[in-house]
C-alpha cells in the first residue's frame, strides 16, 4: 500500500473508531474487552494515536523493525503482559470527565501531524526502530479491531471502512503465514471450524 493509502486507511479507520465512541453515551462503565470496562478499552485503543505522537519525538538511528508483521512478532511477549491491561486503564482515566472529546482532541493532534509527514520518518518504538511508513498500518490494526471490540461491547454494527478492513485482514493473513497458521485460519474464515463462513 502506498504512503498516501496508508495515510487514508489510517484516517477513516480513526474517524470510524470516533464514530463508535461517540455512541458510548453513559456506558463508560459497561463492560468492554476482557478486564476492561468502555473507558478502559477507549482508552488502551488512545495509544494508537498517542505511541505515534511519542514516538516520532523520539527519531531513530537506525531500522531494526522492517514491517507490520514483524512488530507484532517482535512484541508477542510484551502485549501478553499485565502492563498492558493497567495501561489501558491509566489511559482511560486519562481521557478525564469528557472521554469522547478528549479522544476527539487527540485524534485531530495526531491526525494532523501525519498529514506533515511523507512516511520515511524513522521513529523510536517499543520494539526498536521503525519508518513512520511501517508503524502506521500497525496503529491502524489497532483502530480497526479495537474499534470492533467496542462495537461489540456497544450492540452497534460491525461497519468497519472498506480501506482499513482491508488492510487489517492483509496484516491478519500475513501473520498467519509467518506464524504457521495460515491453514488454522482458512478453514476457520470458511466455516471448517466455526460457524461463520466468507464463502
Amino acid at each position: 500500500m502506498s504512503w498516501d493509502d496508508s495515510r487514508r486507511s489510517s484516517t477513516e479507520a480513526a474517524h470510524w473508531f470516533l464514530s463508535t465512541v461517540d455512541r458510548v453515551g453513559d456506558r463508560w462503565t459497561a463492560p468492554g474487552l476482557g478486564e476492561w470496562d468502555v473507558r478502559a478499552l477507549v482508552g488502551h485503543t488512545s495509544r494508537s494515536f498517542l505511541t505515534v505522537e511519542s514516538y516520532l519525538a523520539r527519531p531513530a538511528a537506525t531500522v531494526e523493525v522492517g514491517s507490520p508483521a514483524d512488530y507484532y512478532a517482535a512484541t508477542r511477549a510484551i502485549a501478553s503482559s499485565p502492563d498492558v491491561a493497567a495501561r489501558g486503564r491509566d489511559a482511560g482515566a486519562a481521557l478525564g470527565a469528557t472521554p469522547a472529546a478528549a479522544l476527539h482532541e487527540i485524534a485531530a493532534r495526531v491526525l494532523t501531524l501525519v498529514g506533515t509527514c511523507d512516511g520515511t520518518e524513522l521513529l523510536t518504538t517499543i520494539a526498536g526502530g521503525m519508518r513512520l511508513a511501517d508503524y502506521l498500518p500497525t496503529r491502524t490494526f489497532e483502530l480497526v479491531v479495537h474499534g470492533l471490540d467496542l462495537a461489540r461491547a456497544l450492540g452497534e454494527p460491525l461497519d468497519v471502512p472498506a480501506l482499513p478492513a482491508a488492510e487489517a485482514l492483509s496484516l491478519v493473513a500475513g501473520l498467519a503465514v509467518t506464524s504457521g497458521q495460515a491453514g488454522a485460519l482458512l478453514l476457520a474464515a470458511t466455516g471448517r471450524t466455526t460457524g461463520f463462513s466468507v464463502l
